[in-house]
């Protein structure tokens, strides 16, 4: 059976407990907090990231958009991008705009959560622009959708990043005004939030036990 290494709040890693479900892929959960020292991450993934996903035969496949390629590639069926080429491309793009997202999201919390006398408002200010860019795009195009989906006539990869950003923002940023500014976006979030892998994938706060330096 495979093994995916995730942290709880991680969006990275709940795109690929989404997809993993979705395609009916049985597979053993391992929590970790890879800031920890403890952590056994960098046995398996050289960039010490999360995810990582456990192959039967012990080889490690890591960082969330490939490992959802290495899913789509070696298990196609119920296919989680459009056969469409300019449908499945749009699907990769909104994906690239999400882990944007995620990415700016990690460097502002890690900055929030360093010591005061270090902290850089005006660096928070940055990626909280690119946040607030990218939200804007996935707004755009939650609205100028022509079906129930962003990409195609079914749930894509587009969607599940779409919607695990969306779910860390209420987990780690539940101040932040998005839900208000984008209402649009915040619904088609609700409807992705109904759908069993998405409810069985709630992301949660963890503790980390080392210092943020």
């Amino acid at each position: 059976m495979l093994t995916l290494i995730s942290a709880t709040p991680s969006p990275y890693a709940r795109k690929v407990r989404i997809a993993l479900q979705e395609k009916g892929i049985p597979f053993t959960l391992q929590t970790e907090v890879p800031w920890d020292s403890t952590t056994k991450t960098p046995e398996y993934n050289p960039l010490e990231k999360l995810p990582v996903l456990i192959l039967e035969d012990g080889k490690a496949v890591y960082e969330s958009s490939f490992i959802l390629e290495y899913i789509e590639a070696k298990w196609p069926e119920h296919p989680l991008l459009p056969s469409d080429t300019d449908e499945r491309l749009f699907a990769k793009q909104i994906q690239v705009v999400a882990d944007g997202i995620c990415d700016a999201l990690l460097l502002a919390f890690f900055e929030r959560m360093s010591s005061p006398e270090v902290q850089s408002k005006p660096w928070t200010d940055r990626q909280m622009r690119k946040v607030d860019g990218g939200l804007k795009a996935f707004d755009q195009w939650v609205q100028e959708k022509k079906g129930d989906w962003l990409a195609g006539d079914s749930l894509s990869h587009g969607d599940i990043a779409l919607g695990a950003v969306c779910g860390y923002l209420s987990v780690r940023w539940p101040d932040h005004p998005w839900k208000s500014r984008h209402p649009a976006l915040c619904k088609y979030w609700e409807h992705l939030e109904s759908r069993q892998s998405f409810k069985d994938t709630v992301p949660s706060p963890q503790t980390m036990k080392d210092k943020i330096v």
